[in-house]
């Protein structure tokens, strides 16, 4: 690994659209990718999503097929699909205490905080719940963009797929969760991304930031 500040590594990624198939992600890179989206920060720490790790060839060709063919799920060597809850729960909730209270003790403060939680989550309606379980999964795949260009590992964040027959495929819906972001991984075709040679766009510091003194 070379060493390179954050924001070259930043400027050294981008949304990969050709991936070479004869290259795969070495195990070590994915498990670090991995780690990072583990110590992604989440609503109350809750981490209200579960990532699966896809390598399966005739998986990955019927994602694919549900993603708009789009190739780099078949030509990267790993597919991430993040994956959210479909509700908060009682259950889940109690969990996240549960993790809590083995870490830190059984503070008085801990079950409170939940317990409101509890009182606040569980009786809204269960989409209103998925979309914010859904936005932790976002944070959590903001991360894992930057630690694959960490680790030199090209990668392209999608959207544009049918979530309904990826949750079928991967047997979410019995797991209670429901797809909400896939990320190959894998390394650029440089001969033949024609995104690749195009120079970085993004709008300017004064174009999008404002300050509030």
């Amino acid at each position: 690994m070379t060493n390179k500040t954050l924001m070259d590594h930043l400027n050294w990624r981008y949304a990969t659209k050709k991936m070479d198939p004869a290259k795969a992600v070495p195990q070590e890179k994915v498990d670090a990718i991995i780690e990072a989206i583990r110590m992604a920060p989440t609503s109350s720490g809750t981490q209200p999503f579960e990532m699966i790790v896809v390598t399966n060839p005739d998986v990955l060709a019927e994602i694919r097929k549900a993603a708009m063919d789009q190739a780099q799920i078949t030509d990267g060597s790993h597919l991430l699909v993040f994956a959210a809850w479909d509700n908060y729960t009682d259950e889940r909730i109690d969990a996240v205490t549960e993790a809590n209270v083995a870490a830190r003790g059984d503070l008085p403060m801990l079950n409170a905080y939940y317990d409101k939680l509890k009182q606040t989550y569980v009786p809204r309606d269960a989409e209103v719940n998925y979309a914010h379980a859904a936005r932790q999964a976002y944070i959590a795949l903001g991360i894992g963009l930057v630690a694959a260009a960490e680790q030199e590992v090209d990668s392209t964040p999608m959207e544009g797929f049918d979530p309904a027959t990826v949750d079928e495929i991967l047997g979410l819906k019995a797991r209670g969760l429901r797809s909400v972001v896939l990320l190959p991984l894998g390394y650029r075709d440089s001969s033949a991304d024609w995104l690749l040679p195009m120079k970085k766009v993004r709008k300017s510091v004064e174009t999008l930031v404002s300050t509030v003194d």
